[in-house]
């Protein structure tokens, strides 16, 4: 949608530019043309904007912008209604042909890049309530930060609506590396839909960005970002510095979703919230009623990438977490530093239940990392899980097992997406994760995926 307005509006400067150029126009002739150029494309937005196709597309900040430049286009001629029977310049009416059509496009970027997404729909009888909060963990220093502050982790509650006297599992998400929580927005609302209540946080200065308890944006930490794209980018580190690296991260994020998950335990066993809890805009009774809801005696987590590492790894700390998901994501905390500094492999068992989603092009390595002789701590943990399960879905991308490249076809592109539609693989995913969990949080049936979908 955002390519046609666009074209609408760059014909119609050019035709007026034209014009202008061909009759030798004065600028008071000039100026009334522009203002009901002005008036057609703040009209064609306008109606764009209250049909059911322009709502999926975000275009209010394009109308806004739209009236701001009429409204402006209506003041200059008011300002200049003295000197406005001057010719106007050629050459003057073609920068201003150029640099009207630039500012269009700017406007038009939301529609360029964003696709007005909402989800993929639920099959669940619940309606879906959402509600955030910030924990702040006294017990750590940010290490982003030099002033000494506490480190806070944002979590955005998914949860049933209306289910008073009903009680559901507890499931806790992690995102990736520079994501955001909302990266799989589509699977929270199908779990909670489903009976579940998802906390899903934000790891600061790891998220792309987020806001800390004085509303201030935070952004992801430059130097965080510019090792994990080197590293992604299959930069070559030596093997141990590379480990060591991730085990920073993992320091990091590890910690966050433990802190998480206890101060959750906690409200719910006391009934009460403690001084950590920052309700940021949400009501007392809000919480109140979100923990009553949750069954913190059954928990499971998830993550995408680094995300699914994290998730890993607090499954072999606690003893409280009932099952586990990694979401296209090396199980960086397998990485275990000997006393020389070296790294190698777990070979522990992992007695949870796991499901690994693994990409389509990672999958067909496999078999090539594994004749190497390479040990690659994915495939050792699965080997050595009393209950694992591995899927991949047909030419898929690591992206793909989120829902930017619905939101943003361009972005998902750009950061590595498939040929298969992501709708149709995050259907999958949603449905096999609700599945994992019914099977492993609520007791309900077996859990027996295919490997390829």
């Amino acid at each position: 949608m955002g390519i046609p307005l666009f074209l609408i509006g760059a014909i119609m400067e050019i035709v007026l530019a034209l014009w202008a150029i061909r009759n030798a126009r004065t600028d008071r002739n000039w100026r009334r043309n522009r203002l009901i150029v002005r008036a057609v494309e703040f009209a064609t937005i306008l109606i764009t904007f209250l049909l059911p196709i322009g709502q999926k597309w975000r275009l209010m900040p394009a109308l806004l912008l739209s009236l701001l430049l009429l409204v402006i286009a209506v003041v200059v001629c008011l300002v200049h209604r003295k000197t406005a029977s001057r010719k106007k310049k050629t050459a003057h009416v073609i920068v201003g042909c150029i640099l009207n059509i630039a500012l269009f496009f700017v406007i038009l970027i939301p529609a360029f890049v964003f696709s007005g997404y909402k989800g993929l729909g639920v099959t669940g009888s619940y309606d879906v309530a959402q509600a955030d909060v910030i924990l702040v963990d006294e017990s750590r220093v940010d290490p982003f930060e030099s002033d000494g502050s506490k480190r806070e982790v944002p979590v955005h509650f998914f949860y049933p609506d209306h289910a008073k006297g009903e009680s559901f599992p507890l499931i806790v998400f992690s995102h990736g590396a520079f994501g955001y929580y909302e990266s799989n927005f589509s699977t929270y609302e199908e779990l909670a839909s489903n009976g579940y209540v998802i906390a899903a946080l934000d790891h600061p200065h790891h998220a792309f960005f987020t806001h800390d308890t004085e509303g201030k944006l935070v952004l992801v930490d430059q130097d965080f970002l510019n090792t994990a794209i080197t590293v992604s980018n299959e930069a070559e580190y030596e093997e141990d510095k590379l480990h060591a690296i991730e085990n920073e991260w993992m320091q990091v994020r590890v910690p966050d979703l433990d802190f998480v998950i206890t101060a959750i335990k906690e409200a719910k066993d006391a009934g009460a919230l403690s001084p950590v809890w920052v309700l940021s805009g949400t009501s007392p009774a809000t919480i109140a009623e979100i923990m009553n809801v949750t069954n913190a005696g059954k928990i499971g987590v998830m993550g995408h990438s680094m995300g699914g590492a994290t998730s890993v790894q607090i499954g072999r700390e606690r003893d409280d977490i009932d099952a586990v998901i990694d979401i296209d994501g090396t199980m960086l905390g397998e990485y275990i530093r000997g006393e020389d500094g070296t790294y190698t492999v777990s070979t522990l068992p992992y007695s949870l239940p796991i499901l690994e989603f693994v990409n389509w092009a990672t999958y067909n390595e496999l078999a090539d990392i594994s004749a190497k002789g390479i040990m690659y701590p994915n495939e050792v943990l699965m080997a050595n899980a009393d209950e694992g399960f591995r899927v991949t879905v047909r030419d898929t991308e690591h992206m793909d097992f989120t829902d930017l490249p619905i939101l943003s076809p361009f972005l998902g592109k750009m950061l590595g997406s498939g040929s298969r539609d992501t709708k149709e693989t995050m259907t999958i995913v949603n449905g096999l994760i609700l599945d994992f969990y019914n099977c492993y949080l609520k007791g309900q049936g077996s859990f027996q995926p295919q490997e390829i979908y």
